[in-house]
């Protein structure tokens, strides 16, 4: 239920390909347990959640379309990842969304989710 602990998990390290792209939604699995995995699923919900709202608020034909277009492309990649490690689908090379290694990913991630936040701002 909790996990093995931070740090503590052993998959990463010879079982798992890709553990820290890929397959760190199974490694969050293993180290937070059935909580921390929970966790993430709900912030990203959270991510569609607003975006949606944004969407739907926003006056500006521009700024709908630019909010359902960040908020698709956050949640279809979390969608996508959370399924290759689930072994749903097979494996794409798609990071999670703020939680896998790599600075371009985070960069733009970041960029987006800021351009998210004013236009969920500016909707109401």
């Amino acid at each position: 239920m909790a996990g093995v602990g931070l740090m503590q998990g052993k998959q990463k390290l010879f079982y798992l390909p890709e553990s820290h792209t890929d397959m760190i939604f199974a490694v969050v699995g293993e180290e937070w347990g059935f909580v921390g995995s929970v966790l993430v699923v709900v912030g990203f919900l959270l991510i569609l959640w607003r975006g949606i709202r944004a969407t739907v608020l926003m006056q500006d034909e521009f700024g709908r379309y630019l909010a359902l277009g960040i908020t698709a492309m956050l949640v279809i990649q979390a969608f996508f990842n959370i399924s290759v490690a689930l072994g749903l689908v097979p494996p794409k090379g798609i990071p999670l969304p703020m939680i896998s290694f790599g600075g371009s990913s985070l960069l733009v991630t970041l960029a987006s989710l800021g351009i998210l936040m004013n236009i969920s701002e500016h909707a109401g």
